[in-house]
């Protein structure tokens, strides 16, 4: 039996010149999808004679994978076509049939993708399915980190057994992130929080601490109408909008109020305590007590991680919270991304800082970033780092 080719692009014979064409658009096919969670998000296209003929992307958990989209578009024409995947087909039946498997009864001629599949009950064996049945598979290896950025909660989760994380935070030209007294509404512009929803909407869950609901009341919920999408993509993502991520609190003395906002919004509820959860006071049916390992006197932030992973699958989550949860985050090493949007002004010395991070008598002792990305939103900065 042949095994799966694994080829550069530069590597790539001149009748094969366009395979990086239609690997992209399947990977920009995958961006479609805001969330699929706890899915991957996935694009494929099928092509006969350089031309397209059938494209798909898995629009939400529960749905038809991307594979079977394109297949159901192409019709008759995907026989003998070359199908682009930016993830392994899938081999194994879950809510939804083997990808694998409908692409062997679809009579493709070959099947090239990016990613091999994480997942323990794929892995390697929807290529093998594949191969087995006499259909030639090749990975494109300079898309592989194409394709796990355009999923990379999915990766992670079934790597490292914890979801993806970013830690938003909004500052000052100076730094701060409130007056003094508190004040904090609102240091960025409109368009820049409408680029928060997005964030929580491309979540599992969006975690705060206890003071920034003690101090704030905020709610962390998913607005569709603040999310300012075009009508298209607003129909192309109806069915995850639907769900509200799930609303977490690291509140490890339960001192969360039972007339908390955030308590009384559609959506499910976790709050993470050391303490018993029978210590809690009669939740309302959306909200469920967990009690997490201690560190020290606080949550364990990676237990906390651990439980969404594994608890709820959740595979993206986006910090939202003040100062010393956000601090505790970054200093844990369990932040995958930091976004920061920065407002044009200066709101003083005597402003609270964005963080709480002590004890650097050295530059060498000072934690590193390298920028991802970088985009004025209005009037806003916004940057996208990653830790190095």
């Amino acid at each position: 039996m042949k095994a799966m080719k694994k080829i550069r692009n530069d590597e790539l014979e001149p009748e094969f010149i366009d395979w990086p064409v239609y690997m992209r658009r399947a990977i920009d096919l995958a961006g479609y999808a805001i969330n699929t969670s706890s899915n991957p998000r996935v694009g494929c296209v099928l092509v006969t004679n350089q031309k397209i003929v059938g494209e798909g992307w898995h629009v939400a958990m529960g749905e038809d994978h991307a594979e079977v989209m394109a297949l159901k578009q192409a019709g008759d024409r995907a026989t003998s076509s070359i199908a682009f995947v930016t993830l392994e087909p899938c081999s194994h039946t879950g809510r939804t049939g083997p990808c694998s498997d409908a692409l062997i009864q679809a009579g493709v001629s070959q099947v090239v993708i990016a990613s091999i599949d994480p997942n323990p009950e794929v892995a390697g064996s929807g290529v093998e399915k594949l191969v087995a049945a006499g259909i030639p598979v090749t990975q494109l290896t300079d898309f592989d980190s194409l394709a796990r950025a355009v999923t990379p909660g999915y990766f992670k989760r079934r790597e490292q057994g914890i979801p993806y994380v970013r830690c938003k935070l909004a500052m000052s030209l100076d730094g701060r992130t409130a007056l003094a007294n508190g004040q904090s509404k609102w240091i960025s512009g409109c368009q820049s929080r409408s680029d928060v929803q997005r964030l929580r909407a491309a979540s599992g869950a969006v975690i705060t601490g206890i003071q920034t609901v003690l101090a704030d009341d905020p709610s962390l919920n998913v607005r569709i109408s603040d999310l300012n999408l075009h009508p298209e993509e607003l129909a192309r993502n109806e069915l995850s909008l639907s769900t509200q991520p799930l609303r977490v609190i690291l509140d490890s003395q339960l001192r969360t109020p039972d007339t908390a906002k955030i308590l009384t919004l559609p959506g499910e509820v976790k709050i993470f305590s050391i303490e018993p959860p029978d210590g809690a006071k009669n939740p309302a049916s959306n909200v469920e007590y967990r009690q997490a390992a201690a560190s020290g006197k606080r949550v364990s932030l990676h237990s906390v991680l651990e439980s969404l992973a594994s608890d709820f699958a959740c595979a993206e989550v986006l910090v939202e919270a003040g100062a010393t949860l956000s601090t505790a985050f970054i200093q844990a090493g369990l932040v995958d991304e930091l976004i920061i949007y920065i407002a044009p002004k200066l709101l003083g010395s005597d402003a609270r800082a964005m963080l709480n991070i002590a004890g650097i008598e050295s530059m060498s002792d000072s934690l590193n970033f390298k920028i991802t990305d970088l985009r004025q939103i209005d009037r806003d900065i916004r940057v996208v780092l990653k830790p190095i």
